[in-house]
Formats: structure tokens, sequence, C-alpha cells
């Protein structure tokens, strides 16, 4: 039976949202009516004064000083969609455009729109009857909200643009009409409200940080299977030392190491008589580069948090005292900031692993065959799927420059500083695609390196993860075609399905405390 995540507007748990991302439906508590409601009179209660007023009235951006007949209101608010409509590049995908969606409703929902009931029950009934709108990738600043891309979202319940239904992407109005939804007649305000917001930057960077998660924990498992397969020490993932710098982060990671190791024979097999002192920093350090990356992470997850449940749009409707006030909500510095976490953490979670990966090739490293093949010289082994992940932490490095520190000025110098959160977001998603290819490969290289170590085992949540490769790739003996078991490891790691195999119960939990 498929999840039903509601809408509870303000009161959203990240939970939830990672929920809706991973392809729950999503529901809409009927208790915030009243407030949508109210908050609709009170447009209509300003109209009816006849003052100008932002957004409802007037022009957009810098032609905020010009005044709008009563008459093309309407016109006004579809003029506003259309015009705005301007993306370009890959269209996001479904499960991102799906999370835009909750989130556009959720900060809706909340009654400071101004938009009518009606409106919002025709954007949910898109989410209710599996109806995408095709969004651009590329068009947002992020500053006056995720303009471009909310258009094009828009556009769609209007009937113009192009959606997904049942597998087919198809224009717009035919869309509608399979689904059996009306096209949309915006009222006052509503094209505003629809586009105002940070929900396109902010679904990107949910999605961002719901698969650096599955990265992360897939990269505890590799690790400590790395860290088996040199014969390295668990000495470093001692409770004391961590107790004694301090840091939450670093405490959860030492933890989660150590239960993945308690009881492995490879370890108890070099505990005495080791000659060497310390092992490299890529096995050592695991607890204070995860652990720091686990802290950024959880800083970012409860700013997206934060900024799911609350109103980016402009001006906002305050039907207690029948106000519309203008404010600068839409500006996403926060998803920015907490994007470029989430892409320092990608970046460091994948160099780790491939130093990792580095010291398994390297026989003066790790005592094993060079390249991980039996016989080196004829077989090539690891050398290459070494690179592959080299190179693809190379990209990850290029994409994890800051966005938030760049801005440009837009709409003639009115919007004249901008926070590049949604090009900042975009980029997660290929990013923790990289990672998890390179933690595919160091769960190849690893699961070798302790086959090497045979008969000696790793301890029973390492060797379960490593039975879950077996079972479809057998060990290195000769070189053969990796590519398709590379593609399935990495699969195991960005599935999730690597960590629920180890099943430690001591992966870190995003939404609260680390157990």
């Amino acid at each position: 039976m498929t999840e039903t995540v509601t809408l509870r507007p303000g009161a959203m748990e990240l939970r939830a949202w990672r929920a809706a991302y991973r392809g729950a439906a999503v529901t809409l508590d009927p208790a915030c009516r009243g407030e949508v409601e109210a908050g609709a009179e009170a447009v209509r209660a300003i109209l009816a004064k006849g003052e100008p007023v932002y957004g409802i009235n007037t022009g957009f951006g810098r032609l905020a000083s010009v005044r709008i007949d009563e008459a093309d209101l309407a016109t006004l608010q579809r003029n506003l969609v259309l015009s705005h409509a301007s993306g370009v590049g890959e269209p996001l995908p479904d499960a991102v455009v799906r999370l835009v969606m909750a989130l556009k409703a959720a900060s809706l929902a909340r009654g400071a729109s101004g938009i009518r009931w009606a409106t919002l029950e025709t954007l949910l009934a898109c989410l209710e009857r599996g109806l995408t709108p095709v969004i651009p990738g590329q068009g947002s600043v992020g500053a006056s909200g995720d303009l471009a891309p909310l258009a094009h979202m828009s556009a769609v319940l209007l009937g113009e643009g192009e959606a997904r239904l049942d597998g087919e992407t198809l224009p717009a109005a035919e869309a509608l009409a399979r689904a059996g939804i009306a096209p949309l007649q915006l009222g006052p305000k509503e094209g505003l409200a629809l586009l105002n917001g940070t929900q396109v930057s902010t679904a990107l960077a949910l999605a961002g940080l719901f698969e650096a998660e599955r990265a992360f924990q897939a990269a505890l498992v590799t690790g400590a299977l790395s860290t088996d397969a040199a014969c390295g020490s668990d000495g470093p993932f001692d409770e004391r030392i961590q107790r004694l710098r301090g840091h939450r982060g670093q405490i959860a990671v030492a933890a989660a190491l150590r239960g993945l190791m308690e009881g492995s024979a490879i370890r108890a097999s070099h505990r005495t008589g080791d000659d060497r002192i310390q092992d490299p920093y890529c096995l050592r350090c695991q607890p204070q580069v995860m652990g720091a990356c686990l802290d950024l992470l959880r800083q970012a997850a409860a700013t997206l948090a934060v900024e799911a449940n609350g109103v980016s749009d402009n001006p906002l409707v305050f039907a207690g005292t029948g106000e519309v006030i203008s404010g600068g909500n839409f500006h996403a510095e926060p998803v920015a900031f907490a994007a470029d976490m989430i892409a320092l953490a990608l970046c460091e979670i994948g160099s780790l692993a491939e130093r990792r990966i580095t010291l398994l090739t390297d026989p003066t490293l790790s005592g094993l065959p060079a390249f991980l093949t039996p016989r080196p010289g004829l077989n090539s082994g690891f050398m290459i799927p070494q690179v592959t992940a080299a190179a693809l932490v190379s990209e990850n490095k290029q994409r994890a420059h800051p966005a938030s520190v760049d801005s440009i000025p837009t709409s003639a110098n009115q919007e004249d500083h901008v926070s590049m959160a949604t090009h900042g977001a975009r980029r997660l998603g290929p990013m923790a695609a990289n990672v998890a290819a390179v933690l595919g490969i160091e769960l190849l290289a690893a699961a070798q390196g302790c086959d090497f170590r045979a008969p000696l085992r790793s301890s029973d949540p390492l060797e379960r993860a490593k039975a879950l490769l077996r079972a479809r790739v057998p060990m290195l003996q000769d070189d053969r075609f990796l590519g398709p078991e590379i593609a399935f490891a990495t699969g195991l790691a960005a599935s999730g399905a690597l960590a629920e195999a180890a099943g430690t119960g001591l992966l870190p939990d995003l939404d609260g405390d680390a157990s």
C-alpha cells in the first residue's frame, strides 16, 4: 500500500518531505481551508478599496509603479505566468517536480498568499492524479523566487506548456483533459503567489540532502569494509578519542564504525604483533572527516526543514488586519548556504572514499596484491576503476565551489542581489550520483580485498553487505568487463540497499539525533 503524506502547513517534519520525494501520495489537511479563504477575502477587500497594492493591481518588479485597471487584473496574472515561463535546459526529474508542487501547496495553504481555495485544489488535483509539469532546470537566480521554473509549473495549471502523465509527455491542455482537471482561471494576486517562492531551489536542495544521506550511510559501510580489507585498526574509532574532542558528528560516526567492525576476525587477526603503528588518514580519520560531513548535513537539514515550512511569497497578506506587506522572503540565501554545505559534504565523502580505493590497490600500503588482482601484469584488476573514481571526485571538486557567493543584478537593478540557490541546489543530484559511483567502486575493491583475507571473515554486518554484492558479482580472478558490475554496486550504494543490508542501526538520522 502506498504511503500517504498529509501536508500540515507550517508543521511538516523532514521525514515527510523525504517520503514525498520517494514517491508517497500527498494530501492536504483540510483544517487549513479557513486561513486560505480568509487570505483570499482580504485580497477582495483590498480591491474594493481601489488602492494600489503591489502584485494585486500593479505591474511587477521594476514595473511595480504601473497601475493596472480592474478589468485587466485576470489578464495581468495570466501574462505574468506566461511571460515568466522562460526556463531552458534539461527538465527537472519528476520526483523533484512533485516535491516542488507539494512544497508550493504547503506554502499557499498557510493563507498568507491571498489565493482562493479552488486554486489550491487545482494544484493538489495534479499531484493526486500524477500529472507532473515539465519544468526546465535552468533559469532561476534564486531571488524574487524561482520565477522561471515556477512559471512553467503554473503554466500547466492554465493549460499551457507540457506535462507528464502516465509515462507520456503531453501538451498541458491534453494532460489536464485526460486527468479530468479543468484549466485554472487565475484571480488577483494568484499568478504572483504561484511564481514567487523558493520551492524549486528548496526541492532540489532537499533531494540533494536525501541523496547525500544515502551516500553518507553507504560510505560508512564501504569505509569500514575497506578498513578491514587493508587490515586497518579500529583503535582510532575508540569512543574516548572522540569524547575528548567533542564534535557530535565525529562521536556518531565513530560509534557507527565500531558497530560495523565489531566481531571481525580479520581485525582480531592483527590486533597484536602488527608492525604498523598508524594507518593512513583515509582510514584513521574517518570519524573526523565523516563526522564533519555529518554535522554539515545536519545543519543543512535544519535550515531546509525551516524553509520547507515557511512562506516565501511576496507580498504577504495578513488577513487579521487586512494588510498586504512587501518583503523579501523570496530571497533564497538560506537555501543557497544549505546547498553549498551539502555540496561540500558530498565532495569530501567521495574524496575520502577514493583515497581508500587507492590505498587498497597499492600493495605497499595495503599488503594486498597490486591492483587487487591475483596475477598483476597479465591483469590490470582495479587499476582503471580507481582512475574512474579519481575522475568523479575531481569533477565534484569543481562543482563544490560555493554558489552562494555569486550574484548578478536582474530586473533593471531592482533585484540587485540574488542567491544563486537554484543552480547551487541543482548540482547536488549529479554530485550525489558521482559519489554513489565512487562508493560502488570502493565496495567492489573492499570486497575483493576482504576475499584475499579468507578464510578470515569480517564482522556480521560487513559480511551481509559483502554478500549482497557477491550475490551478483563474484570475486575478480582475471580481467573481465566491469561496467555492469560497477553499475550494480553503484545502485546498491545509491538505493540505500547497502546500508540496509549492514543493518547496524547506527546510521545517522537527519531528522533528529543519530542513534
